[in-house]
């Protein structure tokens, strides 16, 4: 087994397809399905249905493509962090976020993580919670921050805070009279948009499993790509949108009410690779708790309950 293997059945894992596959690794097909299969009996499994249409990874598949992608992207890392090492070049972090963690603290975060670490070169990535896992995984991002709790035993994950949710209200509609908290209730009969329409599963998820576990009926649901539309149709009337609290600040022409209930909760999730050792990790977690720390406006305003200051406290303490 090589690398090129892993690379060939990575490429058609992805494209679910040897025609395609062989296309972008610019080979013919035959020589893609000959190491395919010696792979196979190499590892002496089935790791392709190729009689399906499009092609299904087995059970063993899966799990050979999940530590692939790992074994590949540590591979990558490895060169670029050697390559920038001989051309004393800063460290690369790369972080994952989700659109709204943008309202919260991440600013304040990555302000705070240049000051206690001029030599990075921090890059933002914008992507969803669900893609976050398999980025950090591939090795293309170092932490993520995302909404979206996951079972996957390769990376670890701590909720930061409990977010409360708000309902974002065109200014005209009658639930927009009252300021107070709204009980989930009022929302039955209603057009709600919900964010994001793919990838799933996703935050849209959250609130549609919300509303049907407390047996919430909205009148008609509408899917959208991304918070941005979302609150612009809220907007222009035609619907509401629940959104975590800090993203309040995305637009000033919709009103909002504070959803009431022990359940309207969006999570904060910081996520990074398991055993991952780097101390830039440890830096940021002490970073976080410093941040909570100090209570600050927007936490107060949008947080349900912050143990997180407590939890990296005593973490820095382990180490």
């Amino acid at each position: 087994m090589d690398l090129r293997q892993l690379r060939y059945f990575a490429a058609v894992a992805r494209e679910r397809n040897f025609t395609r596959a062989a296309e972008i690794l610019h080979i013919a097909q035959p020589p893609l399905s000959r190491q395919i299969q010696l792979l196979e009996e190499e590892l002496g499994v089935t790791l392709i249905v190729r009689k399906s249409r499009p092609l299904k990874l087995t059970d063993a598949g899966r799990l050979f493509h999940e530590q692939a992608l790992q074994v590949l992207g540590r591979v990558d890392q490895m060169k670029d962090a050697t390559r920038r090492v001989g051309l004393n070049r800063n460290r690369v972090l790369s972080i994952g976020f989700v659109a709204s963690t943008l309202y919260g603290g991440l600013p304040s975060l990555v302000r705070k993580l240049r000051q206690s670490a001029p030599e990075l070169d921090i890059q933002l990535l914008e992507m969803l919670s669900i893609q976050q896992v398999a980025a950090l995984k591939e090795g293309r991002i170092d932490l993520g921050f995302g909404r979206l709790k996951h079972g996957d035993p390769n990376i670890s994950s701590t909720v930061l805070r409990e977010e409360r949710l708000v309902a974002a209200l065109p200014q005209e509609t009658a639930l927009a009279r009252d300021s107070g908290p709204m009980p989930l209730a009022l929302l039955s009969g209603q057009k709600l948009i919900v964010y994001p329409k793919e990838p799933r599963p996703s935050f849209a998820d959250q609130i549609l499993n919300l509303l049907q576990d407390e047996a919430v009926r909205p009148s008609e649901v509408l899917e959208v790509r991304e918070i941005q539309t979302a609150l612009g149709l809220v907007a222009a009337e035609s619907g509401i949108c629940i959104i975590p609290a800090s993203a309040r600040q995305m637009r000033s022409d919709v009103l909002y009410r504070l959803i009431d209930g022990p359940r309207a909760l969006s999570p904060v999730i910081l996520n990074h690779r398991e055993g991952d050792v780097s101390r830039y990790i440890g830096l940021v977690k002490r970073l976080i708790g410093d941040m909570y720390a100090e209570n600050p406006a927007w936490l107060e305003a949008s947080n349900f309950g912050c143990s997180a200051a407590k939890v990296f406290k005593a973490e820095t303490a382990e180490d």
